[in-house]
């Protein structure tokens, strides 16, 4: 079948981490195996957009990957000049070996176990967030420093380390008790992985439906792992209720439409239902932590049948809580705005003065002081933040909607 080349990368893309599981599953050698995964991928965006995609494309980029894996084994093997050759390229399964004549095909557990393998305790939470975003979210190394802020060689080296700190590690499921400790970090790359599909930091689209899909599949699988798990389902229902306004984000050129004047009648319905019944579920398996905080403020977003009709001082709430709990600069951020919501666009100007030291100079930060200088009467010093705020932002939707914004200021 012939397909268009947006279509092929998507298609690689989703099948990348069963592909690097099925490998490291079957040689081990991680970093090897990501590099024949990737040539794998590079011959399949040359050759399938003009030949057709093949009938069993995870079969097809399992059976180049492994080629390349193996050459570049024996290479390796051949400059060391051990006697270790057999044993190297004896294709090893941590897993239950299947009966002799059967192949095991690759399932989604591999993504799963692979997942889990990148959190592993001899990395850095740091570094198990990089390689987890790399070799499970697909991303690059570029998007994953942007991600952090962090210059991309920097970026680059914590990944490579990385990959030598877990050369050797089994390739099956954590035991329980490990596999706990590994939890926070799971949780905290599939919400990245879903937030730079959401909304993407860089390109033409804002949108990458790819990456929000996976990491929808992946929370699911954890829950199915850990059903009690309160952070798990709170996660899931995060990003049901947010991934549900996708279809009124964008207008018919790929614009950028706020929250504020999306249409809500695109909204998904089922998958608000899903999240909201997510939501009471979270809530009641224990302490509310981040995940479900921010579940809880996203429901109330989509249950309000206009925009006018948000419970702002209820966000408002549910933020304070969140900003004890989980300090971060972004939820810090998404207080100011309720907080502007609920007491006046000057209140929520003084707001985001607190956040200065922490994100001063990032784009997201003048985008909302543009907003409420905008709202405040102020309109050139909201021209000049709009300006501000579209020159820091690499992807093209958001830069479009913001210097729309501030065209609208001109005199």
């Amino acid at each position: 079948m012939l397909r268009g080349a947006d279509e092929t990368e998507d298609l690689l893309r989703r099948h990348a981490p069963q592909v690097l599981g099925a490998l490291v599953r079957r040689y081990g050698h991680f970093a090897t195996a990501e590099d024949a995964v990737q040539e794998a991928l590079l011959a399949a965006a040359r050759q399938w957009p003009d030949e057709g995609v093949p009938d069993n494309p995870r079969g097809w980029l399992i059976r180049v990957a492994s080629r390349r894996l193996v050459d570049q084994l024996r290479a390796d093997e051949a400059r060391r000049r051990r006697e270790e050759d057999a044993a190297l390229l004896t294709p090893r399964d941590a897993f239950t070996a299947p009966p002799p004549g059967e192949s095991r095909a690759p399932s989604d557990d591999d993504t799963l176990t692979l997942l889990f393998l990148c959190c592993h305790p001899a990395l850095t939470p740091a570094a198990q967030v990089a390689l987890t975003l790399r070799a499970v979210g697909g991303l690059t190394t570029a998007e994953i420093a942007r991600a952090h802020l962090a210059p991309e060689a920097t970026m680059a080296q914590r990944i490579s380390r990385a990959k030598g700190r877990i050369k050797g590690v089994p390739f099956r499921q954590p035991v329980p008790a490990d596999r706990d400790a590994r939890l926070a970090v799971v949780l905290q790359v599939l919400y990245l992985i879903f937030n730079e599909g959401y909304t993407a930091t860089s390109g033409d689209a804002l949108h990458r439906a790819d990456l929000a899909r996976e990491a929808i599949r992946l929370t699911r699988a954890v829950r199915r792992l850990l059903p009690g798990e309160g952070a798990v389902t709170g996660l899931l229902a995060l990003m049901l209720l947010t991934e549900a306004r996708t279809a009124a984000r964008t207008g018919p050129h790929g614009e950028l439409i706020p929250l504020d004047e999306q249409d809500r009648g695109r909204w998904d319905r089922r998958a608000i239902a899903e999240g909201t019944a997510l939501v009471e579920e979270a809530l009641s398996q224990g302490p509310p932590g981040a995940y479900q905080l921010q579940a809880a403020i996203a429901a109330l977003h989509d249950e309000a049948e206009r925009a006018e009709d948000t419970d702002w001082p209820q966000i408002l709430a549910l933020y304070d809580v969140l900003v004890r709990r989980a300090p971060e600069p972004m939820a810090g951020l998404g207080r100011a705005v309720a907080y502007a919501m609920a007491h006046g666009p000057r209140a929520g100007l003084g707001e985001l003065a607190a956040l200065e030291e922490q994100l001063g100079g990032h784009y997201r930060l003048e985008a909302v002081r543009a907003h409420l200088l905008e709202k405040a009467g102020d309109r050139e010093g909201a021209l000049a933040a709009y300006r501000a705020a579209a020159k820091g932002t690499l992807s093209g939707p958001e830069a479009h909607y913001l210097r729309t914004r501030a065209a609208r200021l001109l005199p």
